[in-house]
C-alpha cells in the first residue's frame, strides 16, 4: 500500500470512522499534525535542526502536496525555530488534510445543517484500507519486542506526545502498558530527547520537534496525568 503522510495517519486515528467526528483534543491534534509535517520532512532529509533553527538542507519535493508547499516556503523564508513552525503550520492544516483525503475518496465530507443555519461537517471513512494498515502496524509494534520500522516509530512518538493513546481503542487496563511501549519505541528510535547530534542530523531534528510539541501541548492542555 502507498505510504501516506504522518499528518494523515494521525488524523485518521483521531476521527471516528462512523460518526466522522474528531475525538480527543482538537488543539492537540492540530499541533501534532503540524509536527508530523516537520517530522516527515526531517525523515526525508529535507530539513534539519541547525544552530537553533529548522533549516532546509535539500529543497527537493518529497511528493506530498502540503509538505512540499511548506518546504518551498521554508526555502524562501528566513529560518524559524521548531516552536515557531508548529504555530505557523497548525492553522487550517487540518482542513487542508481533510480536503486531500476527501479528494482521494478515503473519507467523505458530510455537510449537515443544524437549526437551519449552522453547517456541521462530518468525515466518516469510506475507504478503510489505510486506517486498517496503520492500526495493524501499531498493534504489531505494541505486541512485539522487535524493532519497528522508522515511520511506525515516528508515528508512535507523535501519539505519545499528542496524548492520543485513547485513539488506539484499547481496553482500559492496557492503556498504561501501551503508553510505556510507545515511549520505549520512541526512545529506541532516537526520536525522544537525548539523541546525539553527532550521530545524526535526522533523529535529533525529530527529537527536538517532538520535545517542542510536548511543551506546546502541555501549555495548551496542562501537565499530563500520571499513568
Amino acid at each position: 500500500m502507498t505510504t501516506i503522510p504522518l499528518a494523515e495517519e494521525l488524523l485518521l486515528l483521531a476521527y471516528d470512522d462512523q460518526t466522522g467526528k474528531a475525538t480527543g483534543s482538537r488543539i492537540g491534534l492540530d499541533l501534532g499534525m503540524a509536527a508530523a509535517v516537520l517530522v516527515d520532512l526531517a525523515l526525508a532529509g529535507r530539513i534539519a535542526y541547525v544552530d537553533g533553527y529548522l533549516k532546509v538542507i535539500d529543497p527537493s519535493p518529497i511528493g506530498d502536496t502540503i509538505a512540499d508547499a511548506v518546504l518551498a516556503k521554508a526555502a524562501d523564508d528566513e529560518p524559524h525555530t521548531p516552536a515557531q513552525w508548529l504555530q505557523r503550520l497548525r492553522h487550517r492544516l487540518r482542513i487542508r488534510v481533510l480536503e486531500d483525503l476527501v479528494a482521494r475518496g478515503v473519507i467523505q465530507d458530510v455537510d449537515e445543517t443544524q437549526m437551519g443555519v449552522i453547517h456541521v461537517h462530518r468525515y466518516p471513512t469510506t475507504d478503510h484500507a489505510f486506517e486498517t494498515e496503520i492500526r495493524g502496524r501499531l498493534a504489531e509494534a505494541l505486541t512485539s519486542a522487535a524493532i519497528c520500522d522508522e515511520r511506525t516509530a515516528a508515528l508512535a512518538t507523535l501519539l505519545v506526545a499528542c496524548r492520543m493513546e485513547p485513539n488506539l481503542r484499547l481496553p482500559a487496563d492496557e492503556v498504561a502498558r501501551a503508553h510505556e511501549r510507545l515511549e520505549q519505541i520512541a526512545s529506541g528510535a532516537g526520536f525522544m530527547a537525548g539523541a546525539n547530534l553527532e550521530d545524526s542530523i535526522v533523529r535529533p531534528s525529530v527529537a527536538l520537534v517532538v520535545a517542542t510539541l510536548g511543551k506546546a501541548i502541555s501549555a495548551a492542555l496542562g501537565a499530563p496525568k500520571p499513568a
